[in-house]
């Protein structure tokens, strides 16, 4: 990318001056960027204001580092009397709300923790930055490990591992695999990475975006700069509705009007079939009988077989098409590739083995917070055989697929929490004659985990797949799984004088 004027040699876009700059929020993100910016102070930062939103312990503890370095905190904050060269927003924080307005016309520029991170970074790093609705913190995870793999130094960053500023400012690797969501995306300009992937898009997060359209328009800014980016690809999840339409564009424009290259996976038929041979596509990712293959510029990449991989579920075999068209994108073997494919373990709170207690074996997916990824678990499982928990905070998502997904795949449904009467609403209506899906319901947590238990029986799973939030019982869907998983380890232990218990020690899904 060509260098401005007053921009730093050697950094993909740093100012020498950043002038007056604006910080919204305290999260993960607000403090990170604070913190790189009250190190600047005296420098290229004139003046370092932070809105630090709604008073609490945490936040006026930060606070008095931050002044004590310099900086002026305001709380409670919404209207913005001068005037910024710079404002970073937190992801938290809607482009639609007022908050993010009055700070937007009180700035010269408004843009997102992750575009600066991008900006501030030295510009021989890579990057790859993974998006999608469903899918990108186990990709990132796995790509992220596919390069380690190869002896190279890659870090997963942004809503995985570290927040990007912070492994930015610590040079902490050449490689920045960047974890990155519609919020991040929203308020991005020059961001451009080496390599996007875009795994799929349903609908999700609408009361920040206030729409389907805005989501997707944030979500498809991944790929707006590559086309500035020397050897840039994208990887793009073609069995996805939207995503393939984005894959027609893309392929319309011709090479050299696009600028970069892309691989698909899969096609509308599925991930079993190419689009090369589907469509005359240059490059592809897919499924050949049991065989993960990805062929990118001319090289036919066998990599693993299906039941090679760790990690489960037909909706894991597209994640592992995606990081491996990602790692082979930035030069690693295919063996190196296979290797690492082989290795990778799944992570917490996504289709997590929990154990197997008396032959029922416990599932953590407590990181499925929607329907789409709820949906993703039914099919990980042999149908009939899954008690499923489902339930907390409603996102007022259309129910009906979950409920046909359920009554092909499930034994029983258990609904809990807030959102339990809405959704024992849409299982027990319009029941098909012959259906034979049991539900029931349950207050909290621990009584739905208690009734799986009482109900299951030996070569059955129990699985914690919400389809919701957590924030009616549980601050965050970590703690959510940590209890669940807490709930399996004592059932084991109080059963275990009567049976076999492996508590932590899953089997084969």
């Amino acid at each position: 990318m060509a260098m401005q004027e007053g921009l730093i040699a050697g950094f993909n876009h740093a100012p020498a001056s950043l002038g007056r700059v604006l910080v919204l929020g305290l999260g993960k993100s607000g403090k990170a960027a604070s913190s790189y910016c009250a190190a600047l102070l005296g420098n290229r930062v004139d003046t370092l204001t932070i809105a630090a939103g709604a008073r609490n312990d945490d936040a006026r503890a930060f606070a008095r580092e931050m002044e004590q370095r310099g900086a002026r905190v305001l709380f409670e904050y919404e209207h913005f009397e001068e005037t910024y060269d710079l404002c970073i927003a937190s992801p938290g924080i809607s482009q639609f709300s007022d908050f993010y307005k009055n700070a937007q016309e009180a700035s010269t520029e408004i843009i997102s923790e992750i575009e600066f991170a991008w900006r501030e970074c030295p510009d021989d790093r890579t990057w790859i930055a993974i998006t999608g609705t469903n899918g990108k913190t186990t990709t990132t995870a796995l790509a992220a490990h596919l390069l380690k793999t190869a002896g190279l130094s890659a870090a997963p960053v942004g809503n995985i591992g570290d927040v990007c500023l912070s492994a930015v400012a610590q040079r902490s690797a050449s490689y920045y695999v960047v974890e990155v969501s519609s919020y991040q995306l929203a308020s991005t300009k020059l961001f451009a990475p080496k390599v996007a992937v875009l795994l799929n898009i349903t609908p999700d997060h609408l009361s920040w975006h206030r729409s389907h359209e805005a989501y997707v328009d944030a979500k498809l800014k991944v790929l707006a700069n590559l086309s500035k980016v020397d050897g840039a690809v994208a990887v793009l999840d073609a069995t996805d509705n939207t995503v393939r339409a984005t894959v027609r564009a893309l392929k319309a424009l011709g090479d050299d009007k696009r600028g970069f290259a892309y691989i698909p996976i899969g096609t509308s038929a599925g991930i079993g079939e190419s689009m090369i041979a589907r469509c005359g596509s240059s490059n592809a990712a897919y499924l050949d009988d049991d065989k993960l293959v990805v062929e990118f510029n001319g090289v036919r990449n066998e990599l693993v077989c299906v039941d090679e991989l760790q990690i489960k579920g037909p909706h894991n075999v597209s994640n592992a098409l995606a990081a491996a068209s990602s790692a082979l994108a930035v030069g690693v073997s295919a063996e190196d590739v296979s290797r690492g494919l082989r290795l990778f373990a799944p992570l917490e709170h996504r289709i997590e083995p929990a154990g197997t207690v008396n032959g029922v074996g416990f599932y953590n997916d407590s990181k499925a917070t929607n329907v789409d990824a709820t949906l993703v678990a039914f099919n990980a499982f042999a149908p009939g055989s899954s008690i499923v928990l489902l339930g907390g905070r409603d996102k007022g998502t259309d129910l009906k697929p979950l409920v046909k997904s359920a009554r092909e795949n499930s034994c029983a449904v258990i609904c809990v929490g807030e959102a339990r009467e809405r959704f024992i609403q849409a299982f027990t209506s319009d029941v098909p004659a012959g259906c034979k899906l049991a539900v029931y319901e349950a207050d909290h947590l621990r009584d739905a985990f208690d009734m799986a238990c009482a109900l299951a029986k030996p070569g059955q799973i129990v699985l914690l797949s919400p389809a919701c939030a957590s924030f009616d019982e549980f601050s965050c869907f970590e703690e959510r799984g940590d209890v669940f998983k807490r709930f399996v380890a004592e059932y084991a232990a109080r059963i275990a004088p009567c049976g076999d218990s492996e508590a932590g020690q899953g089997g084969a899904v």
